[in-house]
Parts: structure tokens; C-alpha cells; sequence
């Protein structure tokens, strides 16, 4: 066989020499199969990235794969093979592939010899590939799990590559070993003949494997290999190969283990040992039973001790231990004695010692060191216990609780081999420990204790044993009822002992018969005399079993146990108080019933009835259905019972003292001691020795500490049962326990009664004052009568009223008067009772409601002052209406202003609820006595402040409140008495803003309310409230419990349309204003509810609110300035508006009726109706109405919107809200067709008040707000031009906005001075710029000039002016009725301005419509001409001259007649006229004149120029250069009248000044004037000379060069003719001229007069003068 197998290699080692590329298939097989893998590698991808499992492409993939190769197995193979050789492929897609090659091997079985051997090389090559990254490692595990899988089909041909890749003395690759472990594993019988020769070549490698990693892999393969050579060893029956026996595998196996546990174990890498270890339990399993090997392990067991000092895990190395220890007992082969001591001290040590944090089996560890030890005493019992003798001897805690839990561990091993020595021994090492005293070395000697009973042993504990138990249970019941607070881990320590003792006095007594009396009584007296209750019902279980036991016992020791029974029983008053102060358990009960014989004979019968009834009671019930009150009445119950057996004898007396006595055995709380009180009430009520109840009584009122609330109850209940019999008797009790205490006001002497914790003089009084009011409400009616005012009442108002009145005597008080009331309500015939003290109690609760924190809740005091008013209010006298009011207004508000408490928090959630429902039965009784609409008023005007709380709390309380007011208020009233005007939309709309609460409760209460009302208002009305709209209602409701806001919005909506035609107008108007009012007091959700109802009543109902519009407007108005949110205010303007759609005239007035300055609501209106554009034209139509109404005639109103259209409102006010809609207004709409019309009213604005204003105007409206004056800068002058320039700015061109800008129009209009020039300049700009406005402006212009105003004349005058320079006055057919106001205008003498603007515009007819000049001629010449003369001003002779100016133009001289004349006499007139506008206008005037005269007129004017030409000459030099400038033109216009061409054309240069052509043409017109015209010359000079006293000083310069020209050009003749002297003074007056150029020109004239004088001598003959 082995030459077959070496042939074989030899084949196959020469195929795998040379492994070439295999023939590529025909079929396409290869290219499916590459395609399936690429789809498999892709998804691989995806899956990575997604984090998921495999996905379904890539399953599916596979599979298909695995299918073709079911059919085409060896070209599939063939085909993956090739993939496999692929060069650089990436590891998942050979991760993949050999993935699939795995199932196709376990799929097919057997395959081609040539594909298994390509494989087999391939798969070798990949796993021995280093693995030095983890991609390495995946390929290398993948390939070898690939060659474990062929070998199931291929075994020869796998392993023999695996052994020709492992040889001895070389250190083969890991894989290869981790490949022949899973053969060995997989293949067990075929692996088995290369076994040996594998371990033996693994062997050889040990030294070479230094890295950690291999060694690792070694161990692993060592573990495997064992494992599967015990497998082989169990099932040798099947095996056909040659059979290896044990021993020859144990003696392969023991080198290896040798140098594992020699050499590898000292290896410091963790993980190496760990291996190490985990390989050494399957070797051992081989190496033990051999007798000579296992010899030669024990040899290595200190190297194993050692290995607990390092990092090692415990457990692996004493699982080993355990394993060679176990063995050495099974094989009683001993491990050496010189080992013991050291295994007993490692293993010791891991028990007393604390595990390393990193030891994560330290729990483990110490189960496999116990099985250790108790191998170890099976076979070394006396070394082991001497070993634990010695440890005992140390001090230390751990050291002790360690060596006795391994001795118990050692005592209840259920080993037959465990001797009695064994016990003995350890007995002995327990008994040296008794007197340690600490907690934990006792609970492990009475663990120990209970372990000996528990495992047979009960013998060994009879002395020593019962002694410690007895003690230990004393010792540890006195420490804990004794303990410290501040030593809480040692009372938890000593609590552990007690549980222990109990729990082993548990087995002792079930388990150890024989039961010696010492240990009964120990027990018995414990019961009696414990503090420690938890203990009672384990001891009273062991003593009823120790009891039976007894009983039934027939041997001498139970008959002198229960003799001794009899003998040391206590008294039988006392054992009963204490079992029934512990009556809660059976365990109590069924000892009472044992000891009935013995306890109380005569009760023994009823006992043994009742008992097992009652604990029949306790076994039915558990802890959730548990009744204590129920419980402890039948224990009462069995009380009276048993007492009733007694009767004529003083058991009851004694028996009450018992109970006294039992008071003080119990901690305060306790249910025992709770009951004992009411038991000891009960016996005491049953005495017939009344002298001795009252000693009883007083000694149990001193003896109680009444600071403490438990007792303090607890006597109190005992007083009040003891009542029940003892009326007098009590109450002489307490009255003396009064005196005898030395009560007075000023001092309270307690501390000398109670030394041990002095009473409080508080806590007294409030228990005296509860035992009162308790003695009222157990004792017997008829006593009542007598003693409840003036004994029990009045000594309960004593003690509160001299007390401090804290919270326990508050509560004290207010119990008492509850007890009390009740008490008296329980009476029969009260109708004739009136309670005296009433007024008192009424006024303390209430002093006592005030004074409770609103901000906090920590005591029931309020709830409980509230029950006292309501028990109070049923008594008479009855409370008034002023009182119920006044009494449920302070306990509302000691309620509502509560904060509700945490979810956590359940007391205080306790104490609220209370508090709530305390406040509803009080609010329902005081509301008994006022059943009206009156009272319900009062009582919803109480809750008011609260629905409208800003806390959610308050209002989900007050809400609740109100529902529960309209419950009881409809079932009690009902129809009767119909509600007032008004008031039904009031309590509506109080409501309605909680429909949208963020809290459900406090949404779905108002709607339960909204119900409520409806149906009383239903009821009363006989409204048309039907089945159809309380199922809407009901919908609504459905959809307000959600926490949608805008389904709870809509569903409020809907309730609002569907109520609202249940209102008349009052109604509904009393329901909107009651909105308004609650608007702002909430958050934003209930104002958005309360302007959605007011939205949707006025949407509904507005037309029929006609006569209401100005209430709900009111009231809408006076609280929208408190409205902060955006969206609410936007609901309340559009209401307003909705308003203004159907009664536009008054909403306006009554808006234009608000102050000023305007108010941000009252802008946000205006530009709400601004955004609506159609709506905002109504507006302004109506806001221009308003503003012109003042320029029209009054008219009567003849109809309610004329009433409201013809109000008087401020204008300022009116032209604020203009501007605001013009600049408001949506940018896209110009305002085009309003352009004209606004343009017209503001200018009529302007022109009221164009006038300097004295003061700001006050504004008169309804509310006055502001009393001072305004702003300066809010007046209607500056309103109305900012309006004008934003209309421009938003309605005209750009040019023309630039135009005003430049012209500075607004400047102008702005000054009163210049107000009309603006405004002409304003018309013209317009006029010239805005053609499609001009038909417009000129009708509303023509309507102002016939106005009554005169600034309305003037302003529309100012504007026709222009009007009339265009012709659109004559296209539109307008200029005739223009012509007829013109002429009024210019007729009037009331104001100069307008006079002077008509005649302007009738002027400016020559510009615009110059053709009707001619026929407008007579009334144009006579209004003008009528202007020159007469009484008038300046402003109107220059408007006159300018107009005739302009007319002149278009007339010849025939079409002036006589005009022409006269104009021309009256022009002169102004040449030398003081106002330079006049002699401006004259000039101009008289140069017009010169260019239309005609022949008939030549003559004439030509004498008018003659008399104006000095006038001409002189004012060339006008001080005034337009007058200069026009008189220069005129002046010369006119020369050719003298019919000299030599003066037509002055020969004038250019560089030459205009002074100094004046002075040549004035000199060459001097000269003419000489030559041919000397006399008029003449006639100038003195005429010229007149003007040298002229006003202005050019014209007297002027006067001056012009007359000193005219004398030089003077012939000799006229000279003669001179006063020179008069001459001469006049010229040298002006030498004192303030001018200095006066003074010079008539110093040059006065040279010219004298060179003149001189010729004029010269030229005389001789004589002449």
C-alpha cells in the first residue's frame, strides 16, 4: 500500500510541476461563468457598502452556477479552475470562487482526477502563500477550507499533499496545520494512520517555532488532534484501519506535553499560554490514565502553580488542577505530599483574595477551586484540615470567611468517601472561631451550623451549635433595634446576620428533632421581648412547629418540654396583646391558636373557630387586594368576641393595660401599633370602672409624644372610640388633663412632664383640638346637643386662637370643624338649630385661605379650609349673597393660581386633585343659595381673570370650573329664569378663546360649556337649535381632542358658523366686544381663536348689523392697539374692513374720528385697505369727499350713511390717511384716474391754510388722547405737500418729478409767500406733462372757482391760470364758463390775489387761446384796464399791464377803440412809479403799445412818446436791470416815432459799455433835438432836472448826465433862457447826497452848468447881465 501511495505521488507531484493552461471550451461555458462572477463580485460591492447581508443577485448568481455544473460538472470546474489562474485577481472574486467550488465539491461528490488535482495544487499554493495582511489571511482560509472539503471525496490525493508540505526539522507554513487539524477533525478513521508520523513531524518543529502566532496554531492543531484521537479511542470498533492503542498515543503525546508545559508555558505572550493551557485538558485526558506518565504529570504541577502569579486567567490553569486532582482520587494515586501544601496555598489564596479586574471567569474559578478542595479532603483530609487550623489562626476577615465557606463547601459535598473524621475535624476549626465577631465570620459559622443539620449531622450541633444560634439571633436583634444612623453599612451587615440566624433557626427547627427546652424558651422569650418585628414571623413559624411537635411527642424529652412550657409562659393578657398587635400573619395566629389551652382556656373554643377563619381571610387575599381596614375590623371584631367571654371579671382592664403597655414595643408608623390604638379604644369603651378609664386615659395622654403625628392620631382614635361609652368620662379626662398640664396663655409648661422629648405646645393643642372635635363625632347624639357649642366648639376656637397657628394646628382647626359639622348634620330635627359659632369659624378659615402661598402647594391646608366652608354653609344661619361671593372669590383663588404638579410627584398631584374638587362642592353649595341669572353672573365674572389667564394651568382649572358651574347651574334652574340682554353672547365669548387652547382638556371643557349655554339658551329662546347642528357640534368637538393646530383652528371655525345664527344683533355684538376684551390677555392661539369667531359673525351677519356697526367698530378700534401678533391683527382690519364693503361712510368717520399722531393699528387698517386697490379707490374717492365737503355748501342728510358721511372729521386726519394710501398703495396701479382728482383736493387743502399757521390744531375726537399740540411737523400744510409729492412720485413721469424737484415747487408751496407761484408753476408743469389729465383738472377747476370758499377761488384760480395758456379749455369747450369766473374774480375787490390771478389767467387767454382774444376783447380790456386805476395794489396794476401785455398781441389798434388811449396815458403814468414790478410792467407795456399802433393812432402816440422820453432815457438806468433792460428796449422801440433816422440805428460798438452807448445816443439825440427841435429840448432839460430829487439814486446819476448833456448840446440861446442860480443850488444840495455817485455826477454837472455860464457870458454883449 505504501509503494501504491508513493507511485501515486509520484504521478501527481510531476502533474503539479507542470500545471499549464487548460483547453478552452467551445461551449461559452467559461464566458457565462465569468459573468456570473462579475455579477456576484458587483453586488459583493454593494452589499459592503450598504452594510446588509448577501443580496439576491448575488445568491441567485451562485446558484445558476451551481445548477450548470449538476449537468457539466467538469467544465464548470474546468471553468472556475481557469478563473482561479486569472493573473492580479482581486480577493473577493476568488473569495467567491472558491466560495462556489466548496458547493459544487459538496454537491457532486466525486469528480475528474485531473480537476481535483489542479485544484488540490492550486488551493495548496494559495494557502502557503504568506498571509501577511488580512487579505492574505481570507484567500489562505478560504483555499484551505476548499482542501477540507475535497477531502471527503479525495482524501489521498489532499493529504498527500498536505504531508509533502510538512517535514521534520522544518518549520512548515501555519496553514498547513490548520489544514491537517480539520482533516483530522472531518476525517477521523482516514486521518488515524498518519497520526503518528504527523505528531512525530509536528514534534520536530516545537524549537523552530519562535513567533507567537505559530505557536498559537500549533496548540490549537495539538488540541484537535487529542480531541480526535479520544473520539477514535471511544469508537475503535469502527475503525478498519490498523488499530493504535492509548499508550501509544499517550507515549507520542507526553513529549509534546512536556515541552508545552516546560518550555511554551513561560512564553510571555498572553494568548501563547492561553493556548498552551486550553491543549494541555484534551492531552491530560491521554496522559493520566497511564500510570507511569501520570507519575511523571504530577512532577509539572508546580509549573502550573506558578502560572497563578501572572496575567493568566485563573480559571484554565485550576481547571487543569481540578482535572489532575479528580483523577488522582478516581486512580487513588496520591500527588506527592511535598506538592500539597503549595496546591493548598495557591488555591487558598484565590479564594481569601480578591480576582484581578482584567479575571473576567473569577466566579467560575472559584467553583472549580471548591471541587478542588473537596477532591483534596477525600484524600487528604487531616493535612487539608490542619491547613485550614493554621489559616484560622490569622486576624484577618477574608483570610477566615474563605476557610469557613471551604469548609462548608467540604461539608455539604455529597462525596460517600467523605468520613466522619473529616467532619470532626472541621468542626474543630469552626469551634476556634465562635468568638470572632465579625459580621461576615458569623454569618459563615451560622451558615456552616445550618449546613451540618441540613446534610445529617444534627447530632454535632446540638450543644454548641443551638448556644451560638440563640446568641447570634439575641446579639443581632439588640444591634439592630438599637442602631445608628450614621452607621448604615454596618446596620446592612447586621441586618445580613439576622437573615442568616433566621434562616438557619429555620432548619434547625424542621430538621433536628430532639429539640432541647433551653432552646424553646430562648425562642418564646424572644417573641415576647424582641423589638425587631421582621423577626416575629419566622420565630412564631418555628415555635408553632416546635409546639406541634411536641404535642404529638410520646418520647420523655417532649413531656418534660412541655411541662416546662407550662411553667415559663408569660401571662396570658400579655402574650395575647402582643400576638394581636402582630395579628397581621398567620404565622402569629396559628401560634395563638396552639397556646389557646394555655394562654386563655375560656377563649380556647372561640378560638379555635375564629383563628382558622381569619387565617382562612389572610391566604385569599394578597398584597393587591389586601383591605387593612377590613382586616383589622375583624380582628376588633374577634376582640369584642373574646372579650364577651370574660364578662364580670377585670381580663378586659387588665388586658387594656397590656395593650397601653404593647404601645411602646412598636416604632411610630406602624400598622401593629395604629391597631393596638383602636384596640385599646374599644376595651377601654367596654370598662365598667369608670374611675379607672380615667386613669388609663391620663396616663396614656402623658405618655404620648405629640410631635409625633402617628401617635398623636392614634390617641386621638382612641379617645374618640372610648367616647362611644364614655362621653363624661372623656371629657372630665381631657378638662383635667388641661389643668393638670398648668395650661394658661402666657406659658405652657410641658418640659417637666416629658423629660425624654418635651412636647410642643403646638402639637398639644392641635391634638386637644382634634379629640374634641372626635369626641363630637363618636359620642351620642343626644350628648351632642349639650356639649357642642359651648364645651367642644368653643375650647377648639380656644386652643387654635392661642396657639401659633401654624400648619399641623391649620389643619388641626380645620379637621375639627369638619368632625364637628358633620356631626351636627347627622342629627336629626336641626331645623330649629342655629350653630352660635358660625361667624367665628367662617372668619378663622378665611384668615387661614388668605394666608396660604399662591405659588405652591405643600399642605392640604387650603382643601381642607374649603371643606370646613362647605360643611359651614349647610348650617344656619345661611351665609349672605355678599359672603358666597366674597368666600368663593378668595377660595378661587387660593386654587386656580396653583401651578399642577409633575407627573413624578404624586403627593402633590394628591393634594391638587383634593384641592379642585374641595373648590367644586364648595362653588356648587354657595352658588345653591343664588339659583338666577344675577348669581350666575357674579359667579362666571369671579372665574373670568382666570379663563383668561396667561398660565395654561389657570385657565384649564377655571374652564373646568365654568363646566362644572353651567352643569349644576342648568340641571338646578333649567328654563325658569331666562338670561339678561347680552348675556348669553357674553358668557359665549368669554369662552371661545379656549376652543383653540394648546391644552386638550382645557379645549374639550370650553366646548362642554359652549354646549351648556346653548342648550339654556335654546330652551329659554325657543330657538331653531336642532338634532342636524348638535351633531355638527359634536364633529367639531371630535376634532378639537386632536393636536393638529390648524384642525383645531378649523374645527373652531366650523363651531363658530354653526352657533351663529343662535345670536341676535345684541347678542352678537356683546359677544365681539367680549372677544376684543380677551384679545391680548392670552397667547397667540386664543387671540387667533377670538378674531376667527369675530370674522366669522361678521362674515354671516354683517348686513344685518347695520345699526351696530359703530358698537362692534368701537370696540374693535379701542383694542386693536393691544394686539401684537401680525396674523390676529390682520384678521381684526380685515373685519373692519368687511365692514367698510357694506357701510363704507361709517366705518370711515368713525376711523377719521381716531387721534393723531396716527396710531400703528390705525396705519395697519389703511394699508390693509391700501393692498385691496379697488377698494382703496372707494376710499379715496370717499376721503377726497370728505376734504372737498368743507368747500361746497352745506346740505341735510337723508339717510343714516349720510349722517355718518356728513360728520365732522379733522382733515389732518382725513390728509394723514390719504398719504398713507397713495404711498401704500400696490406699486403697479398709478392712481392714474385718481391723479386729477387728488391733485385738485390737496391743492384745495393747501389753499385753506396757505396762510402763516398761528398754532397747531388740537384734535377733537372720541377718544382724546393727545391734548397738546401736535408735532410741528405734523400740520395740514406739510401733510398735504408730502402727499402731493408722493402722489407725483407714484402717479407722474420722471421728468416731471424731476422738474418740481428743480423748480423747487414743493419749496414754494410750502412757503405762504410763494404758496400761489407753486402752485401756477405746479398747473403749468402738470399741464405741460400730464395730457390725459388736463380735461379732468379743468372741470375740477372750474367747480372750485365757483366755490363760496375764497381760498377754493383762489387755488382754482392759481390753476386756471395755466389752464387757460393751453388749450385744452377751448378743445373741452370750457373757456366761456373759464371767461365768466375770470371775470368775477377780477371784479371783485375782496382779495388781491385772486383779482390778480384772474386777470393772470384772463391774459394767459392770449397763449392759449389766442383766436378768442378778439372776441373776449371789450370784457379782457375792461378788466384790465379797470386794474390800472383806482385804489388798488401794486400786485394787481402790474397782474393788469402784464395781462394787457399779453392781449396786446393778439389785438390790431381798431379792436382797442379808445382803450388804446387810455392804456397808453395810464402806462406813463407807472414810468417813475416807486414799485420796479410797476415800471417793469409800464415799459413792456408801453413797447407792446409802440408795435401795434397803427397810422390812426401814429399822431397820437407819437406826442405820448414825447412826453415819456425823458421818463425813457432816465429809467435806462434803473436801479432795477429788468426795468433798465426793458425801458432800454422800449425806449428805442419808440425813436422812430421821431421820425430822425439818424437816431433809428446808433452806431454802438461792441467793447463799448452799455453806460457809454446810452451816454452817445443820448448826446447824439441832444444834439438833433438842437438842430431841429431846440424848444423841446429845453423842455427835457427841465424836465430832467425834476429828477435829481428822484427816490432812487441811479435815476438822480441819471438826472445828472443827462442834464449836463443837454447843456452842452443847448444853443446859446436857450441858455440865456437858464436859472442858472437856481440851477446851481439844486446841484450843489445834491453834493450832501449820501450816494457818492450823486455827488460826483453833479459836481461833473455843475462844471458843465459853469463852463455853460461862461459861454454864455462870453456870447452876451458887453453890459448884459
Amino acid at each position: 500500500m505504501a509503494e501504491a501511495a508513493r507511485d501515486l505521488s509520484e504521478d501527481g507531484l510531476e502533474e503539479t510541476e507542470d500545471l499549464g493552461p487548460l483547453e478552452l471550451d467551445d461551449s461559452g461555458t467559461f464566458q457565462q461563468v465569468t459573468n456570473l462572477l462579475n455579477i456576484m463580485d458587483s453586488e459583493s460591492a454593494k452589499t459592503d457598502m450598504a452594510g446588509a447581508g448577501l443580496d439576491m443577485r448575488k445568491t441567485l448568481a451562485s446558484v445558476i452556477i451551481t445548477e450548470k455544473a449538476a449537468v457539466e460538472p467538469s467544465v464548470v470546474m474546468d471553468a472556475l479552475i481557469r478563473c482561479l489562474q486569472v493573473p492580479e485577481i482581486p480577493t473577493q472574486r476568488k473569495v467567491n470562487i472558491y466560495n462556489t467550488l466548496q458547493e459544487i465539491i459538496q454537491q457532486e461528490g466525486e469528480l475528474e482526477e485531473r480537476c481535483v488535482r489542479r485544484l488540490v495544487t492550486i488551493a495548496s499554493r494559495e494557502m502557503r502563500e504568506s498571509p501577511e495582511q488580512m487579505e492574505g489571511y481570507v484567500k489562505a482560509e478560504v483555499a484551505s477550507d476548499t482542501l477540507v472539503a475535497l477531502s471527503r471525496n479525495h482524501f489521498s490525493l489532499v493529504m498527500y499533499e498536505l504531508q509533502h508540505r510538512l517535514k521534520p526539522l522544518s518549520l512548515t507554513d501555519e496553514f498547513v496545520i490548520l489544514t491537517l487539524a480539520k482533516l483530522a477533525n472531518g476525517n477521523v478513521f482516514e486521518f488515524m494512520p498518519y497520526m503518528g508520523i504527523t505528531l512525530a513531524t509536528i514534534f520536530t518543529m516545537l524549537r523552530l517555532a519562535n513567533e507567537a502566532k505559530m505557536r498559537q496554531v500549533i496548540c490549537g492543531a495539538m488540541e484537535t488532534f487529542c480531541e480526535t484521537v479520544q473520539f477514535y479511542l471511544k469508537h475503535l470498533e469502527d475503525s478498519v484501519y490498523p488499530v493504535m492503542t492509548e499508550e501509544q498515543f499517550a507515549l507520542k503525546l507526553f513529549p509534546m506535553y512536556r515541552y508545552f508545559v516546560t518550555v511554551w508555558l513561560r512564553h510571555p505572550n498572553p494568548e501563547v499560554k492561553l493556548g498552551v493551557i486550553k491543549s494541555l485538558k484534551p492531552m491530560l485526558n491521554l496522559l493520566l490514565p497511564n500510570n507511569e506518565l501520570r507519575e511523571q504529570v504530577y512532577d509539572y504541577i508546580p509549573l502550573l502553580l506558578a502560572e497563578y502569579q501572572g496575567s493568566l486567567e485563573a480559571l484554565f490553569i485550576t481547571q487543569v488542577l481540578r482535572q489532575i486532582l479528580e483523577v488522582s482520587v478516581t486512580t487513588s494515586t496520591p500527588v506527592p505530599q511535598m506538592q500539597l501544601h503549595t496546591i493548598f496555598t495557591e488555591l487558598h489564596v484565590q479564594v481569601c483574595t480578591k480576582a484581578p479586574a482584567q479575571h473576567q471567569y473569577s466566579s467560575q474559578n472559584l467553583i472549580e477551586i471548591v471541587h478542588c478542595f473537596v477532591a483534596l479532603a477525600r484524600c487528604y483530609p487531616k493535612e487539608l484540615m490542619k491547613f485550614f487550623f493554621s489559616q484560622m489562626e490569622m486576624s484577618k476577615e477574608a483570610i477566615r470567611v474563605g476557610t469557613l465557606t471551604l469548609i462548608r463547601a467540604v461539608v455539604s459535598a455529597d462525596e460517600p468517601k467523605m468520613n466522619i473524621r473529616t467532619i470532626y475535624l472541621a468542626i474543630r476549626v469552626v469551634k476556634n472561631t465562635l468568638s470572632d465577631n465579625r459580621s461576615k465570620v458569623r454569618m459563615a459559622i451560622l451558615r456552616i451550623i445550618g449546613q451540618l443539620a441540613l446534610s445529617g449531622y444534627q447530632d454535632r450541633i446540638k450543644g454548641w451549635g443551638l448556644k451560638y444560634v440563640s446568641v447570634q439571633l439575641t446579639l443581632s436583634t439588640y444591634k439592630l433595634t438599637n442602631r445608628r444612623d450614621s452607621f448604615y453599612q454596618r446596620d446592612l451587615e447586621e441586618k445580613m446576620v439576622h437573615r442568616v440566624t433566621m434562616d438557619t433557626v429555620k432548619i434547625i427547627t424542621s430538621s433536628v428533632s430532639g429539640m432541647t427546652n433551653e432552646f424553646w424558651v430562648r425562642l418564646l422569650c424572644y417573641v415576647m421581648e424582641t423589638d425587631y418585628t421582621e423577626a416575629l414571623t419566622p420565630i412564631c413559624i418555628s415555635l408553632t412547629n416546635l409546639a406541634e411537635r411536641q404535642l404529638h411527642s410520646k418520647d420523655a424529652e417532649a413531656s418534660a418540654a412541655s411541662k416546662s412550657r407550662h411553667v415559663d409562659l408569660p401571662a396570658p393578657q400579655k402574650l395575647l396583646a402582643r400576638l394581636l398587635g402582630e395579628g397581621r400573619g398567620i404565622a402569629m395566629l396559628n401560634l395563638l391558636r396552639t397556646l389557646s389551652q394555655s394562654i386563655a382556656p375560656s377563649m380556647a373554643d372561640t378560638w379555635e373557630l375564629e383563628i382558622p377563619l381569619l387565617v382562612q381571610y389572610l391566604e385569599e387575599h394578597t398584597e393587591f387586594t389586601w383591605n387593612q381596614k377590613a382586616w383589622e375590623d375583624k380582628l376588633i371584631q374577634f376582640l369584642r368576641n373574646s372579650l364577651k367571654k370574660t364578662r364580670g371579671t377585670n381580663w378586659s382592664l387588665r388586658l387594656s393595660k397590656e395593650l397601653n403597655n404593647q404601645l411602646e414595643s412598636f416604632d411610630s408608623p406602624s400598622l401593629e401599633k395604629g391597631f393596638l390604638y383602636r384596640a385599646l379604644g374599644f376595651t377601654l369603651a367596654m370598662g365598667l370602672e369608670a374611675d379607672k378609664v380615667e386613669v388609663l386615659l391620663l396616663e396614656l395622654l402623658y405618655k404620648t409624644d405629640y410631635s409625633n403625628n402617628f401617635d398623636r392620631e392614634g390617641v386621638i382614635l382612641c379617645v374618640g372610640l372610648c367616647a362611644r361609652g364614655q362621653v363624661n368620662t372623656v371629657l372630665n379626662v381631657l378638662q383635667d388633663f388641661e389643668e393638670r398640664i398648668q395650661e394658661s396663655e402666657q406659658s405652657w409648661q410641658f418640659g417637666a412632664w416629658r423629660k425624654d422629648h418635651p412636647w410642643r405646645r403646638e402639637a398639644v393643642k392641635s391634638a386637644l383640638m382634634v379629640m374634641y372635635s372626635c369626641v363630637a363625632s363618636y359620642c351620642h347624639p343626644q350628648m351632642l346637643f349639650t356639649h357642642v357649642d359651648s364645651t367642644i366648639t368653643s375650647k377648639v376656637i380656644h386652643h387654635y386662637s392661642s396657639s401659633c397657628q401654624d400648619i399641623c394646628l391649620k389643619m388641626a382647626f380645620m379637621k375639627s370643624v369638619v368632625q364637628i359639622t358633620k356631626a351636627i348634620q347627622s342629627l336629626r330635627d336641626l331645623e330649629d338649630f342655629q350653630f352660635a359659632q358660625k361667624t367665628t369659624l367662617t372668619g378663622i378659615i378665611v384668615a387661614i385661605l388668605k394666608a396660604e402661598p399662591t405659588d405652591s402647594l405643600v399642605s392640604p391646608v387650603r382643601t381642607m379650609a374649603m371643606d370646613a366652608l362647605l360643611h359651614l354653609s349647610k348650617l344656619k344661619p345661611f351665609y349672605s349673597m355678599e359672603e358666597n361671593s366674597e368666600l368663593m372669590d378668595i377660595s378661587i383663588h387660593a386654587v386656580i393660581s396653583l401651578q399642577p404638579p409633575g407627573e413624578d410627584n404624586e403627593s402633590v398631584k394628591t393634594l391638587y386633585t383634593n384641592a379642585l374638587s374641595a373648590l367644586e362642592q364648595l362653588m356648587e353649595s354657595l352658588m345653591q343659595r343664588q339659583l338666577d341669572p344675577k348669581g350666575l353672573q357674579e359667579m362666571v365674572h369671579l372665574l373670568e381673570k382666570w379663563i383668561l389667564s396667561e398660565k395654561e394651568w389657570e385657565r384649564e382649572k377655571a374652564m373646568h370650573l365654568y363646566f362644572c358651574l353651567m352643569q349644576f347651574y342648568v340641571q338646578s334652574i333649567g328654563v325658569c329664569i331666562p338670561l339678561k340682554l347680552g348675556q348669553f353672547g357674553m358668557l359665549v365669548g368669554l369662552i371661545v378663546p379656549c376652543t383653540c387652547d394648546t391644552h386638550q382638556r382645557t379645549r374639550m371643557a370650553s366646548t362642554d360649556v359652549l354646549s351648556s349655554l346653548l342648550d339654556l339658551h335654546a330652551s329659554q329662546t325657543c330657538s331653531s337649535w336642532g338634532t342636524s347642528k348638535e351633531k355638527e357640534l359634536e364633529r367639531c368637538k371630535e376634532d378639537l381632542e386632536g393636536a393638529d393646530e390648524e384642525k383645531v383652528f378649523c374645527a373652531s371655525s366650523r363651531i363658530a358658523k354653526v352657533v351663529c345664527m343662535e345670536f341676535n344683533c345684541d347678542e352678537v355684538v356683546s359677544l365681539i366686544q367680549k372677544l376684543c376684551e380677551n384679545i391680548g390677555a392670552m397667547d397667540l392661539r386664543h387671540d387667533k381663536a377670538s378674531v376667527t369667531w369675530i370674522s366669522t359673525f361678521l362674515q354671516m351677519r354683517v348686513k344685518e348689523l347695520e345699526d351696530k356697526v359703530a358698537e362692534i367698530l368701537g370696540a374693535i378700534l379701542v383694542h386693536l392697539p393691544v394686539v401684537d401678533h401680525l396674523e390676529v391683527r390682520r384678521l381684526l382690519i380685515e373685519g373692519i374692513l368687511l365692514l367698510a364693503h357694506y357701510h363704507r361712510e361709517t366705518v370711515l368717520t368713525a376711523l377719521l374720528r381716531q387721534p393723531l399722531p396716527m396710531e400703528s393699528h390705525l396705519k395697519e387698517v389703511w394699508l390693509a385697505v391700501a393692498e385691496n386697490v379697488p377698494f382703496a379707490r372707494t376710499m379715496l374717492h370717499s376721503l377726497m369727499g370728505r376734504l372737498q365737503s368743507r368747500f361746497t355748501p352745506k346740505v341735510n342728510a337723508t339717510s343714516k350713511a349720510d349722517i355718518w358721511r356728513l360728520a365732522a372729521v379733522d382733515p389732518l386726519m382725513t390728509l394723514c390717511t390719504i398719504h398713507l394710501l397713495i404711498e401704500k398703495t400696490a406699486c403697479d396701479d398709478k392712481l392714474m384716474d385718481l391723479f386729477s382728482d387728488l391733485v385738485y383736493t390737496l391743492l384745495l387743502q393747501l389753499s385753506s391754510d396757505y396762510r402763516p399757521e398761528v398754532t397747531s390744531p388740537i384734535l377733537k375726537t372720541w377718544r382724546l388722547v393727545h391734548t397738546g399740540p401736535l408735532p410741528e411737523e405734523m400740520n395740514l400744510h406739510r401733510i398735504t405737500i408730502k402727499s402731493m409729492q408722493l402722489l407725483f412720485r407714484r402717479a407722474a413721469s420722471e421728468r416731471l418729478v424731476q422738474a418740481l424737484e428743480e423748480q423747487a415747487v414743493w419749496g414754494l408751496l410750502e412757503d405762504s409767500e410763494t404758496f400761489l407761484e407753486g402752485v401756477s408753476l405746479l398747473a403749468r408743469l402738470c399741464v405741460q406733462d400730464m395730457e390725459g389729465h388736463r380735461q379732468r383738472l379743468a372741470e375740477l377747476v372750474l367747480r372750485g372757482m365757483d366755490s363760496e370758499v375764497l381760498s377754493c377761488r383762489i387755488s382754482s384760480t392759481a390753476v386756471c391760470v395755466e389752464l387757460m395758456s393751453d388749450p385744452v379749455l377751448y378743445q373741452e369747450k370750457l373757456l366761456r364758463p373759464a371767461v365768466l369766473m375770470l371775470e368775477k374774480g377780477a371784479s371783485q375787490e375782496e382779495d388781491e390775489a385772486l383779482r390778480v390771478l384772474s386777470l393772470r389767467a384772463l391774459g394767459n387767454m392770449a397763449l392759449g387761446a389766442p383766436r378768442k382774444v378778439k372776441q373776449y376783447r371789450k370784457l379782457l380790456l375792461e378788466k384790465c384796464l379797470s386794474s390800472l386805476g383806482g385804489p388798488v395794489s401794486t400786485s394787481v396794476m402790474a397782474e393788469g399791464m402784464e395781462a394787457l401785455t399779453k392781449i396786446l398781441a393778439e389785438l390790431r389798434e381798431g379792436d382797442m377803440g379808445s382803450s388804446f388811449d387810455t392804456i397808453s396815458e395810464q402806462c406813463r403814468v407807472f414810468f417813475d412809479n416807486e414799485s420796479e414790478l410797476l415800471r417793469f410792467k409800464a415799459f413792456v407795456l408801453f413797447g407792446k403799445l409802440a408795435k401795434v399802433v397803427g397810422i390812426s393812432k401814429k399822431h397820437f402816440f407819437r406826442g405820448e412818446v414825447k412826453k415819456a422820453w425823458i421818463p425813457l432815457m432816465l429809467h435806462c438806468q434803473d436801479p432795477c436791470s429788468h426795468a433798465a433792460q426793458a425801458c432800454t428796449t422800449t425806449m428805442f422801440q419808440c425813436v422812430h416815432f421821431w421820425g430822425w433816422k439818424s437816431l433809428e440805428s446808433p452806431a454802438g460798438r461792441s467793447d463799448t459799455s452799455a453806460d457809454d452807448e446810452m451816454t452817445v445816443f443820448q448826446t447824439k439825440m441832444c444834439s438833433v433835438l438842437t438842430q431841429k427841435k431846440p424848444a423841446v429840448l429845453y423842455s427835457f432839460l427841465l424836465e430832467t432836472m425834476s429828477y435829481i430829487k428822484n427816490n432812487l439814486s441811479r435815476i438822480r446819476i441819471a438826472a445828472c448826465n443827462l442834464a449836463g448833456i443837454i447843456m452842452k448840446q443847448m444853443s446859446a440861446h436857450y441858455l440865456g433862457k437858464l436859472d442858472f442860480l437856481a440851477l446851481r443850488n439844486s446841484l450843489q444840495e445834491l453834493q450832501l447826497d449820501s450816494d457818492p455817485g450823486v455827488r460826483r455826477a453833479a459836481l461833473e454837472t455843475l462844471r458843465v452848468l459853469d463852463s455853460c455860464s461862461q459861454h454864455r457870458l462870453t456870447a452876451l454883449p458887453d453890459g448884459a447881465p
